[in-house]
């Protein structure tokens, strides 16, 4: 009896301390507990949200916002979702508009749920990167002045490493890296910099098995030869402005000339007409929170991303979405229940910031390498572009993958969403490239069922249907 009892009472020492330990490891993650969002719907998944700092010295600190998976979510892969712009936020478009649980509704005070979230296949991490961005701070003013690839990539290792230090049960689980737009760079270039970090360590917490990008900013040269392209054959410009674009610009040279901007500046102000570039099907928001100024002389590829920045006014059926969120994310109530501004930033949450998209630096010319690397490191790499888009189109993904010179392993073919071709698609030895049929810039947003069949056989690593 007494044999009994002493084992019992060391059962309930060992619980005890297990339990201790738990708590231990928890206490961070219920400081950052999201309990429920103003006017969110009933939910049976867990959210938390907070800042990761990444850089002590500059006092640098980066918000993210976890939704996990509906079902399972201890048996379900992480997705972390990037935005581009860059200088624009995955807070109000990849977690508000596309991929995440929730959408705004046109009051800004409310919310409800997005049939075709993602995080029912999935753990979603929303990062707004780099600082600057939306909620995430730097408390140096110089690093707005100075931003680039090469520090947003370093800044988001960083985070990666402290969130699976604060979030253990995430180590070692499958780990995959999403975005679109430039995110064409911050993902390989996150995901280069994490198999980078998992060779050098002895014991890597980041089970990284690929990423997937959408209209993604990846080679500047193809990239542009293949916008203007898209703008030509979709009737956009004019013959002779595109005979004009193809004799003064040099895409080869970093800094555009002159000539070259001023003709591309005409063709957008004069020969677009009052179109969304993103989508140029759809209506265009009529009334707008964002900067509407024209381009200015900056380049082709520095023009794309300046309307990636100004944009941000169509939204698939409701093309005033992001008002939504300007709205939504500045109610203090919201801001508290997300633990965002919690060191009182002196501005107003945007969905992208004016001074990074100006003053951005360093910007890797060409993907095309990293890929090359990443492929050989076996990461499963699929690349995915809506067909309406004429910021980052078809055609410029296309031309920027073709000199990869990659080896066909499933010849181009329809694939299928129901009974209708929910775009075509390519598989390779080491990629896989699909369209998707009918979406601007922000796939899941204008095609959200298409979206999710294509994440789910990503996921799975399956081909796309063949049939409905």
């Amino acid at each position: 009896m007494e044999a009994q009892r002493y084992s019992l009472l060391l059962l309930c020492v060992l619980f005890i301390s297990i339990t201790s330990i738990v708590v231990g490891l928890t206490e961070e993650q219920e400081r950052d507990r999201i309990s429920a969002l103003p006017g969110q719907p009933v939910v049976a998944f867990s959210q938390y949200s907070g800042y990761v700092t990444v850089n002590e010295q500059h006092g640098r600190a980066l918000f993210y916002w976890l939704t996990e998976a509906t079902n399972n979510p201890e048996e379900k892969p992480l997705v972390l979702w990037l935005n581009g712009g860059p200088g624009c936020s995955s807070v109000a478009y990849g977690a508000s508009e596309e991929i995440g649980p929730f959408r705004i509704n046109k009051t800004g005070s409310s919310l409800y749920l997005n049939k075709y979230s993602w995080n029912t296949e999935a753990n979603l991490l929303f990062l707004e990167s780099p600082a600057g961005v939306g909620f995430s701070y730097t408390n140096t003013s110089s690093d707005l002045n100075d931003p680039g690839d090469n520090r947003t990539a370093e800044d988001a290792l960083n985070f990666l490493v402290r969130w699976f230090s604060r979030f253990p049960q995430y180590k070692y689980r499958d780990f995959y890296i999403a975005g679109e737009s430039y995110a064409g760079h911050y993902v390989p270039q996150l995901a280069k910099k994490v198999y980078d970090y998992n060779k050098a360590s002895s014991y890597p917490i980041i089970n990284l098995k690929g990423f997937i990008v959408g209209n993604a900013v990846t080679d500047n040269y193809h990239d542009n030869i293949g916008t203007v392209t898209f703008w030509w054959s979709h009737s956009i410009i004019s013959d002779p402005t595109y005979k004009s674009i193809l004799k003064n610009c040099n895409f080869k040279l970093g800094n555009l000339s002159e000539s070259c901007n001023d003709v591309v500046n005409y063709a957008m102000n004069h020969e677009f007409g009052h179109i969304d570039a993103y989508s140029i099907y759809t209506p265009k928001c009529l009334t707008s929170v964002t900067n509407t100024r024209a381009p200015t002389s900056l380049g082709l590829i520095r023009l794309k991303n300046t309307l990636v920045r100004r944009r941000r006014v169509v939204s698939g059926y409701d093309p005033c979405a992001e008002n939504y969120a300007e709205r939504y994310y500045n109610l203090p109530d919201v801001q508290k229940a997300l633990h965002a501004n919690t060191t009182g930033i002196p501005y107003k949450w945007t969905a992208c910031s004016d001074d990074l998209i100006n003053n951005w630096q360093d910007s890797q010319f060409s993907m095309l390498p990293t890929y090359k690397e990443l492929m050989a490191a076996g990461l499963k790499i699929w690349v995915f572009s809506g067909d309406t888009d004429s910021v980052v189109p078809v055609t410029a993904t296309r031309f920027s993958l073709s000199h990869l010179n990659l080896t066909v392993k499933t010849p181009w073919y329809p694939w299928y969403s129901g009974s209708q071709v929910g775009g075509w698609t390519e598989v390779y030895k080491g990629l896989t490239f699909a369209t998707v049929r009918g979406a601007g810039h922000e796939v899941p947003l204008f095609q959200p069922k298409r979206a999710f069949i294509l994440f789910q056989s990503f996921l799975q690593g399956k081909e796309l249907p063949k049939s409905s």
